[in-house]
């Protein structure tokens, strides 16, 4: 069997450096190339194709998850795991949502980076585990109660840009109704104007364009 090939990216050099050294007692894992930035690992792991992508988040020029989305969009098939010291909501989601297999934090044992490894090859989701938990609990507690019909119709309208009493001609109501949905649509938002609102629609997908 031949040995699984990985390639480690990192800014650090003395992190990478340790990465390597955690692994290399392992026969069964060959570190191939180290990247010390987004775009290196692009470039790497497209030549080469290893079977694991180590993805630091926070690396200059291009960063973790714009490396992990551009991977993604090349079809390279290499899984990719994080492996950083910051597990914040906005660091966790948006790197899962680009395509990463697993996130694991910079303390983990020798032993569960290995096994991480060995499980990501095989297309296994790896969390550390306060990772999984944030997840869970993301999933139990959605971010907003979900808008009404007729809040969505006012958001569609204050996107195009009209304004209270427009959208109350159009939708026949009175601009203190318009006023009332636009306080509810900011508060499932949570947002704290127009412009806020529309944005954030946008980026939940819904708004189309």
């Amino acid at each position: 069997m031949s040995a699984l090939r990985l390639l480690v990216a990192d800014d650090h050099p003395v992190v990478r450096d340790g990465i390597v050294g955690m692994v290399a007692s392992d026969p069964e894992i060959e570190v191939v190339a180290e990247a010390s930035d987004g775009a290196e690992a692009v470039r790497l792991a497209r030549a080469l194709l290893p079977d694991v992508v180590l993805m630091d988040l926070r690396m200059p020029g291009m960063d973790g998850v714009a490396a992990i989305r551009e991977l993604a969009r090349l079809g390279v098939a290499s899984r990719v795991v994080v492996l950083t010291t910051f597990d914040a909501d906005a660091d966790v989601l948006p790197a899962i949502e680009a395509g990463a297999t697993g996130y694991l934090l910079k303390d983990a044992p020798r032993d569960d980076l290995v096994r991480a490894i060995r499980s990501a090859a095989l297309g296994h989701a790896v969390l550390a585990p306060s990772v999984a938990s944030r997840l869970v609990n993301r999933v139990r507690t959605p971010e907003t109660a979900a808008l009404s019909p007729r809040e969505l119709q006012i958001l569609a309208l204050v996107a195009d840009g009209a304004t209270n009493r427009v959208a109350g001609a159009r939708l026949h109501l009175s601009e203190a109704t318009v006023k009332t949905h636009l306080l509810s649509i900011y508060a499932k938002l949570g947002v704290g104007d127009r412009a806020a609102a529309v944005a954030e629609g946008f980026r939940r997908g819904l708004l189309g364009r």
